[in-house]
């Protein structure tokens, strides 16, 4: 009897242990920092492809975004469980004059060292 008694009570503490572990590293409103190593390109970063830069008027200078801070506006989850983020500047401006906002897949961005917090 007692053992019907204790194995509930031990898978419920296992669930709520695994339950906290799922945590997000950002939320809504986080500032992160853009970080570009020399001969790195952005990988989880989407950004916007040179020709629609120009078509729209603005500059398709890449490095300018190196040190640049940004909020956190959004953030989306697929089925297959990649997190994505929106990002806006912190001061206001535009990316590339065209943008006001980019994706980043966060968890490849961290891991990179593409965005740090």
């Amino acid at each position: 009897m007692k053992n019907l008694l204790i194995i509930p009570i031990m898978l419920l503490f296992a669930f709520q242990v695994e339950a906290q572990n799922q945590t997000e590293p950002v939320t809504v409103g986080d500032v992160l920092v853009i970080n570009q190593t020399e001969n790195q390109d952005f990988k989880s970063l989407d950004l916007p492809k040179a020709n629609f830069i120009i078509k729209k008027g603005g500059i398709a200078n890449y490095k300018s975004l190196n040190g640049n801070r940004v909020e956190v506006t959004a953030i989306e989850t697929n089925d297959a469980g990649e997190t994505t983020v929106k990002l806006r500047r912190e001061d206001g401006r535009k990316f590339f004059r065209t943008h006001t906002t980019i994706s980043a897949n966060i968890d490849e961005a961290l891991e990179n060292g593409e965005l740090v917090l």
